[in-house]
């Protein structure tokens, strides 16, 4: 054989994986990939408590609002953190993100502490006083701060992107009593 048909029947098999990984990537919806650098801890379930839940996608974030709506009104309600920021002096993290879930009437809270405590808004009424709990422990709401459940996926999708943000994508109010 020369080593002008060697090196043709090279390119041919070149060619023929570069084909192929071409078919394989066109097979693949990008737009489904998840990519995120956030990393949160989540505490919703007792067995929580010295093994937090760590979500990593918006993937996880959905599982874990499911597994709220799918909950007795005793574990319907999960506190985050995210790993992205420093901890306190005491080692304690400096915010915390509270994501409540009601799978009864489809809708939620959310309510964000740093260096405020903000409760999530809903402008456009809702129920009144609204109460959720953790670990047995109820935590109570301000009127007008349950979402629909795809707002609050939503502003927890983007706190585990944003490396744990206040999220944007919803209003907030400053609560009168906490």
């Amino acid at each position: 054989m020369s080593s002008d048909a060697g090196r043709n029947s090279g390119k041919k098999t070149a060619h023929g994986t570069l084909a192929r990984r071409k078919r394989r990537l066109r097979s693949v919806d990008l737009r489904r990939c998840e990519v995120t650098h956030g990393r949160v801890h989540a505490y919703y379930r007792s067995e929580h408590g010295d093994n937090p839940a760590l979500l990593q996608s918006s993937s996880d974030v959905d599982a874990m609002v499911d597994a709220l709506l799918a909950s007795r009104p005793s574990e319907n309600l999960a506190a985050l953190h995210s790993l992205e920021r420093p901890l306190m002096p005491a080692g304690v993290p400096d915010h915390e993100l509270l994501v409540g879930a009601r799978g009864d009437l489809q809708v939620g809270v959310l309510s964000y502490m740093d260096d405020g405590n903000w409760v999530s808004f809903d402008p456009s009424g809702g129920r009144g006083d609204a109460s959720y709990s953790i670990m047995g422990n109820a935590t109570e709401f301000p009127s007008h701060s349950e979402l629909p459940i795809t707002l609050v996926r939503q502003a927890v999708k983007e706190f585990l992107s944003s490396g744990g943000q206040r999220p944007t994508c919803i209003q907030w109010q400053e609560p009168e009593f906490w």
